[in-house]
């Protein structure tokens, strides 16, 4: 499924943004039950933390694309969440800017109910996950509709001014 997501960013010239909504994704996911065991990547060895999406994120920004990730959350943070936080680092390392919108913040902002990306405001990915953060029914879905990208687009971009950039941000 993240095939599309890695085609896309491989053609992207000038942006990508990415909206995550849920506070919490594929809990059976390996390196989860690593970090809910106590594991805690050590930043001073890249070794222990570099993996493959990290390679993407580090060519795209590498070519000038900007990468952006608003992930907006419920405060206090879930477990998943934490988990995500803690290893934002890798993210940041690798060129992409991360912000956190805690929904207290976000109460007049009209937001998409699925996570998606938006490359370069022309292709939109939109994620479909089960109540329990499970990948279903199509996956991704890709659309290249002018007035959903703009919507999905518009609506990011209120969120992302109202963010806390990931250096600033203390989880409550």
């Amino acid at each position: 499924m993240a095939t599309a997501v890695r085609e896309a960013l491989s053609r992207a010239r000038r942006s990508a943004v990415h909206l995550e909504m849920r506070d919490s994704y594929m809990r059976d996911d390996p390196a989860f039950l690593r970090w809910q065991e106590g594991y805690r990547p050590d930043p001073d060895d890249r070794a222990s933390w570099w993996r493959s999406w990290l390679d993407v994120v580090a060519g795209t920004t590498g070519r000038g694309v900007v990468m952006r990730r608003l992930r907006v959350v419920s405060e206090p943070i879930s477990d998943y969440i934490r988990y995500e936080y803690d290893g934002t680092f890798t993210n940041v390392a690798a060129g992409e800017e991360v912000r956190w919108l805690p929904r207290s913040r976000a109460r007049d902002l009209l937001l998409p109910v699925l996570d998606g990306w938006v490359i370069d405001n022309e292709l939109l990915i939109l994620h479909h996950f089960s109540g329990d953060g499970q990948w279903t029914g199509p996956g991704m879905e890709v659309s290249t509709d002018p007035a959903l990208v703009r919507l999905y687009g518009t609506a990011y971009e209120s969120a992302w001014e109202r963010a806390i950039p990931h250096a600033e941000y203390r989880p409550a």
